[in-house]
């Protein structure tokens, strides 16, 4: 397991770090291989983690030690979500997944409940940097991104990545809502914002703006 920093605060203070761990993804009676991106938000002692998917071990050896002030989900699909308890019970942490997500975490654990419900406009501070949610239906009823501008990044889960919108093919997705959300919550912040995904590689917000087009003529 490898972490990577991927960017820094202006002070130097705040990391943002990168682990990439390996499961499956079911929905809808299908199972796939995916890899996912686990983002950590934290200086020397404290952090947050984000979605952190398939291997309680790695991110364990990711936060290395530091109090977790939160584990934040973008959605609840079940390769988000799966590890995300015996996470917590390793590195501590409440768990906030938006309500709207419930019914998918229901199917997953289904005698617990989410720690904390996600808002919009809510704002987690970490040693002056934000991370605002952004609701942005689509992909899910729930899903969310986190935008960080002392960072310059945003957590896009899986609503946005390089070359388009999430998937939207499968229950509870729908592909005019998530257009609707890139264009409304996303595409309005600054064309130099880091798209930091929920799998594959990173993006700008400016890149993806240019292709708005292409998206509603391919409809997915």
């Amino acid at each position: 397991m490898t972490v990577t920093q991927v960017t820094t605060s202006a002070d130097g203070n705040v990391t943002v770090e990168n682990c990439v761990t390996s499961g499956t993804f079911s929905l809808d009676g299908g199972t796939w291989d995916v890899d996912n991106n686990v983002w950590i938000v934290g200086t020397d002692t404290e952090c947050f983690v984000i979605d952190p998917a398939h291997d309680p071990q790695a991110v364990e050896q990711a936060v290395n030690g530091r109090t977790v002030k939160g584990i934040l989900l973008t959605h609840g699909h079940d390769d988000h979500i799966r590890a995300v308890k015996d996470t917590a019970q390793r590195v501590g942490g409440e768990i906030h997944l938006h309500p709207a997500d419930r019914m998918l975490w229901d199917a997953v654990h289904p005698d617990s409940a989410p720690d904390r419900e996600l808002a919009d406009g809510q704002v987690f501070t970490l040693d002056g940097v934000g991370l605002t949610v952004l609701t942005t239906p689509g992909h899910s009823p729930g899903s969310v991104c986190f935008h960080s501008p002392e960072l310059g990044v945003m957590f896009s889960g899986d609503t946005l990545f390089q070359g388009g919108p999430g998937a939207t093919g499968r229950s509870y997705s729908d592909f005019p809502t998530i257009v609707d959300s890139i264009r409304e919550r996303l595409l309005v912040l600054p064309e130099e914002t880091v798209v930091l995904t929920g799998h594959g590689d990173s993006t700008l917000i400016g890149t993806e703006a240019q292709d708005v087009q292409e998206w509603l003529a391919r409809g997915r």
